[in-house]
């Protein structure tokens, strides 16, 4: 990959005359140090470079492989897909999202449930409980999932961004009706656990992941489980104020 080096017209930031000798040939992005600029490049190369010696999975940098091993080194491992976990108990849940078995039935509806905590959480919508409170208005609700989309309201939060024109909303189906409004686009790929609906198979199948991954990552706070250990992260900073915000230094 080419770099061209200007350090006399070269800023990344409209504030920042500091020099970045490092241009990126593909995106055009500069960078201050060449160790900034060996890791922006990895994002352009399909090649990932660290491979794990147990199983086929390859990753862009060495703490993401460290992280990875640390899979490895528990005890019950899944024989259909490879995760490791520290108990018994928790491959067994595991394991359902292989089979489709969902042993905890409501007795309401009828909707079933891979874990016990899915179903007391979908119990709550049929006994008119709503446990999680919105600090700022009176409003009230069932899941915790809904009172995190509420509070949007109040804060303006918007993360969901159309790829085609950039403006952002608060809510994944309101950017969904954008694109087919205003854009035009259709969506031809459902999914078959949640209806949604996708562009593209590849937006498909990384959106079933959220629904057949093993959700190994519990909230201290409250009943979310996620399936990675950066949307716990996001989580606990946005719903319970726990981490801490980035903020540029410049702007």
């Amino acid at each position: 990959m080419k770099i061209e080096a200007d350090s006399n017209d070269i800023t990344e930031h409209p504030h920042d005359d500091k020099p970045r000798p490092y241009l990126c040939a593909v995106c055009d992005k500069q960078f201050m140090s060449k160790r900034s600029f060996s890791l922006h490049k990895q994002m352009h190369t399909t090649g990932k470079l660290y491979s794990c010696t147990q199983c086929e999975k390859c990753f862009t940098s060495q703490s993401f492989l460290n992280k990875h091993m640390m899979h490895h080194g528990r005890k019950y491992k899944c024989t259909e897909c490879g995760k490791c976990f520290s108990s018994n108990p928790e491959l067994t849940v595991h394991r359902r999202n292989h089979s489709g078995e969902k042993p905890f039935e409501c007795t309401v509806c009828s909707k079933s449930f891979t874990k016990s905590t899915y179903l007391i959480e979908h119990s709550r919508i049929h006994s008119g409980q709503k446990p999680y409170k919105c600090l700022l208005c009176d409003k009230a609700f069932s899941q915790s999932t809904h009172l995190n989309t509420h509070m949007r309201v109040h804060t303006g939060f918007k993360p969901y961004t159309c790829s085609l024109c950039y403006k952002s909303f608060s809510e994944s189906g309101h950017l969904q009706r954008h694109k087919r409004s205003v854009h035009n686009i259709r969506r031809p790929y459902d999914c078959r656990y949640c209806g949604k609906l996708f562009i593209s198979s590849l937006e498909l199948k990384c959106h079933v992941h959220t629904h057949t991954a093993a959700k190994s990552y519990s909230c201290r706070h409250c009943s979310e489980h996620f399936t990675q250990s950066g949307q716990l992260k996001i989580h606990l900073l946005k719903s319970h104020n726990e981490g801490n915000w980035f903020t540029c230094h410049i702007c």
